[in-house]
């Protein structure tokens, strides 16, 4: 059965980018008699606060969506994940990486095209790896490209995945994934648990998602989240990136830029009926 979903993150308020994106989950799953589900990506702990996920549930009620219960909170099954890396750190597909930001954005100054080089780090040797251990010093565990390409042989080069809406260059149909322009990317940090890309393919497989709706500013992640499914076994949904609503300076929503929120909208009077016709629906 087609399944669609919304999973915001409850790092701040809902804002007219979050409401086009719900609505265009939910009209898909209500056209295709389908299921709609809502989860909460709260695994950043440092900025994702309780209030935040209050407002989404209202928001969401306001604009006349309806969702199953009950709603999945990621930070309420940290051992999917970890169970998740623990497969491949047993497959040799992760490696420790004990680099800060600082370095590895100086490491990627010096490559030969400069900023644009994915970050590919190397496992280290046993023994220095245990002094760094013992040291207590922070580290990430990165999927190894190196490691899933040889892993996966011919297949690799088959990775693909269906775009059914449109990548920001146009891209529909049937895409060549193109894990590598990722490089190796964290799949979990020590102490702070899993990362986006490895929660998401393991909640998508776990709720039964057929079909991803999302905006294009996501599109690029499919590339890593499709390598993520093969290497664990998991079912490949269809995606289907939508466009990214702007405002009048060109710019799109965002929490950061401090767009005008659902909650401020409504204050002003406006009725869920009119925000949903500006947004076409």
């Amino acid at each position: 059965m087609f399944a669609s979903r919304f999973a915001p993150s409850p790092s701040g308020y809902l804002h007219r980018g979050h409401a086009f994106s719900a609505l265009t989950a939910f009209k898909a799953a209500r056209e295709a008699q389908g299921r709609f589900i809502l989860r909460i990506e709260d695994i950043d702990t440092e900025r994702c606060r309780q209030e935040f996920e209050a407002a989404i549930f209202e928001d969401l009620a306001w604009l006349g969506l309806e969702w199953e219960q009950p709603v999945r909170r990621q930070s309420d099954h940290l051992a999917d994940y970890q169970a998740a890396l623990e497969r491949l750190r047993a497959d040799g597909l992760v490696y420790r990486c004990f680099k800060t930001r600082r370095e590895i954005l100086d490491e990627i100054a010096r490559a030969p095209h400069g900023p644009e080089t994915p970050y590919r780090g190397a496992r280290l040797a046993p023994d220095e790896e245990a002094r760094m251990l013992e040291t207590g010093a922070p580290f990430a565990w990165r999927l190894s490209l190196e490691a899933a390409r040889a892993r996966l042989g011919p297949a690799w080069d088959a990775l693909s995945f269906t775009e059914e809406g449109a990548g920001p260059n146009g891209e529909h149909g049937l895409i060549g994934a193109r894990p590598e322009t990722a490089g190796d990317v964290i799949l979990a940090r020590k102490g702070l648990g899993v990362a986006y890309h490895l929660a998401v393919v393991v909640d998508d497989a776990l709720q039964g998602i057929t079909h991803v709706v999302r905006g294009q500013d996501l599109f690029e992640a499919a590339h890593i989240q499709r390598l993520l499914q093969a290497l664990l076994g998991l079912p490949t949904p269809t995606y289907r990136h939508h466009r990214l609503l702007v405002g009048p300076d060109g710019k799109r929503f965002a929490k950061r830029d401090r767009a005008e929120t659902l909650r401020e909208i409504r204050a002003r009077g406006v009725s869920a009926a009119a925000l949903r016709n500006e947004l076409g629906f």
